[in-house]
């Protein structure tokens, strides 16, 4: 062991800061390959259509990222506390080109379907491998500074995402939403290629329990399917849906089981039975069902009920994303400056939730300013959460169980949002509200009243009020500096 230590103190000292950065920029810019296309697409489908054909199929385009890149998150944290970070993560950012280059290249509407299905299956390791290596190169009491490079990343995903392939589509060729992966995909693993080599790995050894991990992908997948069509394309008491539940509950037992019988489960009982574990990624499960299901139906209230434009609703929304990256930028320079640093995320959830219920309240008869405003207020609340839950839930577990840890905490807030769409999206049903813009002027002629949004505004703060609780319940432990003890590591 003392050899093993003495590798630790050579591997770790042999990253210098610049190295560290260049690490960080590389694999924050693989995290942006991925949150782009879950943003990117959207504008460009009509054009899609016209050029494929089978626009009864377009939802796929995002169901089959989706599918694919929230069931795989979990596996590649275990994968990549086996076998180190470095092959992890050049293996998922190469799926996804891989899976770019399919789309790129699709000639009808399958093929594009299973290449953003490819795409999901390296994009979900994107997200989870991002924060694992910023884990393993920054301890948690300086970690929270980095969330709001996190946040940052998302935003300009958000904002450039609708940009892109809006101005793709129109004046160039869609195909080029996809295309444009290859150069930021190669450029990220030449930033990466020589500092991770130097990063290390987890001491201990793992095995990976493989039919685990099909279970867990099969039941994930019952489940989003399940939560994609109900409402829409099945009503929610169809047979389908209610077989598509039956069935991911049952293999959710079965999972169950299998991480109970399993020599070393895909997700460790320790890390699971972790009150703090499970606190903090309940929490962002429900932050994040509350603020995607916010993010659907914001531009179609500033549309139906405001009568901005499909492009003045995309502006009015920058206040949404920018209040997020500074509630993150804010909980992130203050929670290594706190003791009882959750006090950072409790308070700012409750400001999240009176600036939700104000809004709500005032629906019907509130100016852009004040929407701009409140919506900024709930994004600012909101964000200070981010980085103090993904801190705790880091901080809780051992290194050799970094990567599970952070690959349940990004399937768990995947989860969330998909739950959140599927939740609000029954509300607006339940008043004839439609879920995409091209339902807009259907909602204008149908809605004379602002009830319908007040109301998923309610149920947005209500899932708010939900990660309080979650947040209050989670233990607190002092973070982890430099000089504190770590899990003996080795050299990949």
């Amino acid at each position: 062991m003392d050899q093993t230590v003495s590798k630790v103190a050579a591997a770790d000292g042999a990253l210098s800061e610049s190295e560290k950065n260049a690490i960080i920029g590389g694999v924050l810019l693989s995290m942006l390959l991925a949150a782009l296309d879950q943003t990117i697409v959207a504008p460009a489908m009509p054009t899609i259509a016209e050029a494929l054909g089978h626009a009864q199929y377009l939802p796929w385009i995002v169901t089959g990222y989706l599918l694919t890149a929230t069931a795989m998150a979990p596996l590649y944290g275990k994968i990549s506390d086996v076998h180190g970070r470095r092959p992890t993560l050049y293996a998922a950012i190469l799926i996804f080109l891989a899976g770019s280059l399919v789309a790129a290249l699709a000639p009808n509407m399958l093929v594009l379907i299973i290449g953003r299905a490819i795409q999901g299956l390296g994009g979900g390791g994107l997200f989870a491998m991002a924060q694992t290596v910023i884990g393993d190169l920054v301890p948690p009491k300086e970690r929270a500074r980095y969330a709001a490079w996190i946040s940052g990343t998302w935003a300009v995903a958000s904002i450039a995402g609708p940009l892109l392939g809006g101005t793709f589509a129109e004046h160039l060729h869609w195909s080029l939403i996809f295309w444009i992966n290859l150069p930021l995909g190669l450029l990220a693993m030449a930033i990466i290629n020589k500092p991770l080599r130097k990063l290390p790995v987890a001491a201990h050894r793992h095995s990976i329990d493989w039919l685990g991990a099909a279970l867990l992908v099969v039941a994930t997948s019952l489940l989003l399917l399940a939560l994609n069509w109900g409402g829409g394309t099945y009503p929610w008491d169809s047979a389908q849906i209610l077989g598509l539940f039956a069935a991911s509950a049952f293999v959710w037992a079965i999972f169950a089981l299998r991480l109970v019988k399993a020599a070393e489960p895909l997700i460790s009982l320790n890390v699971l039975g972790n009150s703090i574990v499970l606190a903090g990624t309940l929490s962002l499960f429900l932050l994040q069902a509350a603020d995607v299901g916010l993010s659907v139906y914001l531009p179609v209230y500033l549309q139906a009920h405001l009568g901005l434009t499909a492009s003045e609703s995309g502006m009015a929304m920058l206040g949404i994303l920018l209040g997020t990256v500074a509630g993150a930028t804010t909980a992130g320079r203050l929670t290594p400056r706190f003791t009882h640093y959750k006090r950072l995320a409790l308070a700012g959830v409750c400001f999240g939730i009176v600036a939700l219920a104000v809004l709500a309240f005032v629906a019907g008869s509130s100016s852009l300013i004040w929407v701009i405003v409140l919506t900024t207020c709930v994004g600012y609340g909101a964000g200070t959460t981010f980085p103090v839950a993904t801190i705790s839930v880091q901080n809780a577990v051992e290194r050799s169980h970094l990567g599970v840890a952070t690959g349940v905490l990004t399937f768990m807030r995947s989860l969330g949002g998909a739950l959140g769409v599927a939740l609000l999206g029954a509300v607006g049903a339940a008043y004839g509200l439609p879920l995409m813009g091209e339902g807009t002027q259907a909602a204008q002629a149908q809605l004379s009243s602002a009830v319908p949004f007040a109301a998923i505004f309610l149920i947005s703060a209500a899932l708010l009020v939900a990660t309080l609780a979650a947040l209050a319940a989670m233990p607190e432990k002092p973070l982890r500096g430099r000089d504190d003890t770590e899990t003996p590591m080795i050299a990949e």
